[in-house]
C-alpha cells in the first residue's frame, strides 16, 4: 500500500507548476525521435503539460526520455507523454480525458508528441503516423493495426455488427486471400479490401477507421526501398537538379502561381527548393521575371544555366543561374507555347517545338534559342503537322509533349508520342524527315528515355491515343539510332506489367529504367486506378520487373529524378484550375493534390541480406570542363564499369535532358583509372551530368559532377 501512495505521490508532481509558466511553442528546437515503424515524435525538453489530467499509463523506473518515448509508441492510445526526470517516471496522458493541458516551461519535465497528430485527415500516408501494434488471429496469423486510418477502394466484402478490430482481423485471416482489411470503429462495419494489385488501394488519415495488414517481407535486394513521405510546401509539377560541384544537393521544383492551384497567365511562381542529403526545405515566389512557368519546357545549357520557355505565360522565358540562385527574364519565344518540348542541341543552341496548350490554338513548328545571341529563331520548315496525335480533344493536345533527344551534327530524333518517328534538322529554315513507323497508335503522355547514348538505344512504354479519358497501353519498344536522317530501326520488347498513362521513367546507372506511378486509364486530376507498384526494365534480359509499391498514386503533374546518389525522387501530382489568380482552392478536390515526395532506393544499393552494399568512393576528380574526346582521370576504391548520367529536369512525364552515356574506353592502373570520353557531342551532349562507377556486382558510387563542355 505505501508504494501505490508513492506512486500516486511522485505522479501527482506532474500536475504541480514548479517555477512554471504556460507557454504556445517549445522555448527551445523540438528533438526528433522516429519509432521505427512509422510515426515521429518530438521531444521538447524542460517542458510540461500542466494540469495534465488522467494517465493512462504510469511507469516507474525509466532510465531516460528516449525510454519514455519508446513506451509511448509502444501504447495505441498514446499521442502525449511526460518524462520527469527527478522521479524517472514516464506518464502517457490521455487527451481525449476532455481536460484541458497547457504546454509551461518546467525544468523537471520533457513533454513528449507524435509529431503527426497534425496530419490533415485526408493525408495519404507511407507509414502509421500512430504507435502500430501487432495482433494474432485466432488462425496465429500476426497483423499490423495502425488506428486512425483507412484503406480508400473497392471492398471485396463488406460485414456488418462486427464490434471489434480483433474480430475483424479475425476475419479477414478465414477469408481467401485477404491482406488487407478496415474496420469502422463508427459502423461497427468490417471491410474485406478488394485483392492488390487489381484493386489500387491508397492508405490515408482518418480518425474512423482501424486498418488492419497482413506484413509483406519487400526484400530490398530485390525490390529496393521507399522511403516515408517527404512533405513538401507546394506540389512539384515541375522539378530540376541544380548543377555543383563537387556534386549535386539540390532539387528545385516549382507549381503555378498557387501551391496548389493555376489558373491564367499570372506573371508569378511558387518554387521550392529541397536538400535530399539533409532534408531541408524552402519555398519562395518567383515574379521578377514576370512568367508563369506552369506546363513549360524545360533544359539545361551548357553552362549549367536551366532555360524554363512558355507555360502560362506563353511567349516568356526566364533563366535559373545556379551561381547565382536567381532567375533572369530572356528574349520571348517567337511563338507562344505551353506543353511543348525542348531539347539541347550537339553546338548547345535549344530547339523547342509544339505547344498548342497555350496561346493560339494551332500546331507550332519548330525555333531554335541561341545562348550566344540570346535570340529565338523561327524553323518553319521544322514542321509540328507530322509529328500530330489524333486526340477527342483536337489540336489543343495533339502537339503536346513530343519525345525529342538531341544528337550528332545539330540534329534533333523525334521518337514519339506519335505513331511515326522523325529527324528534324535545325540550321537554316529547319527540316523534317520521318524515321520509321514506330507503332500503330500514339501514346500520348508514354514514357521515353535514351539509356545507352553510345549505341542509339531509346526505350518507351505507356502511354494512352488521347491525352486524358483514355485507356492506358503496357506496349514498349526499343528505338535504335545511328546517323542523322537515316531510317531509325523500332523493336517491339515485353509489355509493362501494368499499363500506364502519366507514368515516370528514370534511366539508372546501370542502364536499367525505373517507371514509377501512372493511372490504367489516362484521366487529369485523378487518383483513380492509380498504379502504385514500381517496375524495372532490363536492356539485356529485355523483361520487366515488379518492384516494391511507391505510398502515393503519381499520375498527372507528377515527377520522378535520378538524384547523385543514386536513390530516385519521385513527387507531385494534381493541381487544381482555380479562374481568378491568387484565387481560394478551398473547393477544390484535395484528396488528388500530392504536395510531398518519396524517395526510392534501387536493388543495386543492398546486399542480399538486406544490409547496404559498399559502394565505390570516387576521388581526384577535376572540377575543370571537359570537352568531348577528352580523357577523364580519377580514382576509384573499386571499379567494374563507369558511366556519365545527364542531370535531369522533369515535367508532365517529359525529361528531355536525362541520358545515360556508358563510359567503354577504360585503362585502369590499381586505383587510378582512365575513362576516354565519346567524340561526339551529339552523343555526349554539352552540359553537366553524374558520374557514377560500379562494383564488379553493380553497386554504385555517389555521382560526382562533371561539366562537358563545348
Amino acid at each position: 500500500m505505501s508504494s501505490i501512495i508513492a506512486t500516486l505521490a511522485l505522479a501527482a508532481l506532474s500536475f504541480q507548476s514548479v517555477a512554471a509558466h504556460t507557454i504556445d511553442a517549445c522555448p527551445g528546437n523540438d528533438r526528433i525521435w522516429c519509432s521505427g515503424n512509422g510515426p515521429e515524435y518530438l521531444v521538447c525538453q524542460d517542458t510540461d503539460f500542466r494540469f495534465g489530467g488522467r494517465s493512462l499509463q504510469i511507469v516507474n523506473n525509466v532510465a531516460s526520455t528516449d525510454a519514455c518515448v519508446k513506451i509511448c509508441a509502444n501504447d495505441t492510445r498514446c499521442e502525449k507523454a511526460v518524462y520527469d526526470k527527478k522521479g524517472k517516471i514516464c506518464h502517457v496522458k490521455d487527451v481525449n480525458s476532455g481536460v484541458r493541458m497547457p504546454w509551461e516551461s518546467n525544468e523537471q519535465f520533457d513533454s513528449i508528441r507524435i509529431s503527426t497528430v497534425a496530419l490533415a485527415e485526408g493525408a495519404f500516408l507511407a507509414r502509421c503516423p500512430f504507435p502500430q501494434v501487432e495482433y494474432r488471429s485466432a488462425r496465429s496469423t500476426v497483423y499490423n493495426v495502425c488506428r486512425g486510418t483507412d484503406y480508400v477502394g473497392a471492398s471485396s466484402k463488406i460485414v456488418k455488427k462486427v464490434t471489434t478490430v480483433n474480430a475483424c482481423a479475425d476475419l479477414c485471416s478465414t477469408t481467401a486471400g485477404c491482406v488487407k482489411a478496415v474496420f469502422d470503429t463508427e459502423g461497427n462495419v468490417c471491410h474485406i479490401k478488394g485483392p492488390e494489385p487489381a484493386t489500387s488501394l491508397f492508405w490515408v488519415k482518418n480518425k474512423q477507421f482501424t486498418t488492419i495488414t497482413l506484413p509483406k517481407d519487400l526484400k530490398p535486394a530485390q525490390m529496393g526501398k521507399w522511403s516515408d513521405l517527404v512533405r513538401l510546401p507546394l506540389i512539384p509539377v515541375a522539378a530540376y537538379v541544380v548543377p555543383q560541384f563537387p556534386q549535386a544537393d539540390r532539387l528545385m521544383y516549382f507549381s503555378s502561381w498557387g501551391v496548389d492551384a493555376f489558373g491564367g497567365a499570372s506573371g508569378l511562381t511558387q518554387f521550392g527548393d529541397l536538400n535530399f542529403f539533409t532534408g531541408a526545405v524552402s519555398a519562395r515566389e518567383v515574379a521578377n521575371t514576370k512568367h508563369d512557368m506552369f506546363c513549360p519546357a524545360i533544359s539545361q545549357m551548357a553552362d549549367g544555366r536551366i532555360l524554363v520557355q512558355g507555360g502560362s505565360d506563353a511567349e516568356a522565358v526566364s533563366i535559373y543561374d545556379p551561381q547565382t540562385n536567381n532567375f533572369t527574364r530572356a528574349a520571348d519565344m517567337q511563338v507562344a507555347r505551353g506543353y511543348q518540348t525542348s531539347t539541347i542541341l550537339s553546338d548547345g543552341r535549344v530547339f523547342t517545338i509544339g505547344g498548342a496548350y497555350s496561346g493560339a490554338r494551332r500546331a507550332k513548328d519548330g525555333e531554335v534559342y541561341d545562348p550566344k545571341t540570346q535570340k529565338w529563331t523561327m524553323l518553319p520548315q521544322a514542321a509540328a503537322k507530322p509529328i500530330l496525335t489524333k486526340d477527342h480533344e483536337g489540336i489543343w493536345r495533339e502537339d503536346n509533349h513530343a519525345w525529342l533527344f538531341g544528337w550528332k551534327k545539330g540534329s534533333v530524333f523525334q521518337a514519339g508520342p506519335g505513331k511515326d518517328q522523325h529527324w528534324f534538322g535545325t540550321t537554316g529554315k529547319g527540316s523534317i524527315t520521318k524515321a520509321a513507323t514506330r507503332d500503330t497508335q500514339d501514346t500520348m503522355c508514354g514514357i521515353w528515355v535514351m539509356y545507352d547514348a553510345v549505341a542509339g538505344k531509346i526505350l518507351s512504354a505507356a502511354g494512352s491515343q488521347d491525352y486524358t479519358d483514355s485507356l492506358a497501353t503496357a506496349k514498349a519498344h526499343i528505338t535504335t539510332i545511328g546517323e542523322p536522317y537515316q531510317p531509325s530501326t523500332v523493336e517491339r520488347v515485353a509489355d509493362l506489367s501494368f499499363p500506364r498513362g502519366f507514368a515516370n521513367a528514370v534511366v539508372l546507372p546501370d542502364g536499367t529504367v525505373l517507371v514509377t506511378g501512372g493511372q490504367r486509364k489516362s484521366l487529369v486530376f485523378t487518383n483513380t486506378e492509380g498504379v502504385l507498384i514500381s517496375e524495372l526494365f532490363n536492356p539485356k534480359t529485355k523483361k520487366w520487373t515488379q518492384l516494391a509499391p511507391h505510398a502515393v498514386p503519381r499520375n498527372y503533374h507528377s515527377v520522378s529524378i535520378l538524384l547523385p546518389d543514386a536513390r530516385v525522387f519521385i513527387g507531385g501530382g494534381g493541381l487544381c484550375w482555380v479562374a481568378k489568380i491568387k484565387g481560394s482552392s478551398a473547393k477544390c478536390d484535395k484528396t488528388v493534390d500530392h504536395a510531398d515526395g518519396e524517395y526510392f532506393e534501387p536493388p543495386y544499393l543492398f546486399n542480399a541480406d538486406g544490409s547496404y552494399a559498399t559502394r565505390p568512393v570516387v576521388s581526384n576528380l577535376t572540377q575543370k570542363p571537359v570537352k568531348v574526346g577528352a580523357t577523364l582521370k580519377f580514382s576509384a576504391t573499386e571499379f567494374g564499369s563507369a558511366t556519365l548520367v545527364r542531370m535531369g529536369s522533369v515535367t508532365h512525364s517529359v525529361n528531355s535532358d536525362q541520358r545515360r552515356v556508358p563510359l567503354n574506353d577504360v585503362v585502369r592502373k590499381g586505383n587510378n583509372v582512365e575513362v576516354k570520353l565519346p567524340n561526339d557531342a551529339g552523343v555526349l551532349l554539352p552540359g553537366f551530368y553524374y558520374l557514377f562507377v560500379m562494383s564488379a556486382k553493380g553497386t554504385p558510387s555517389m555521382g560526382m559532377t562533371v561539366q562537358v563542355a563545348l
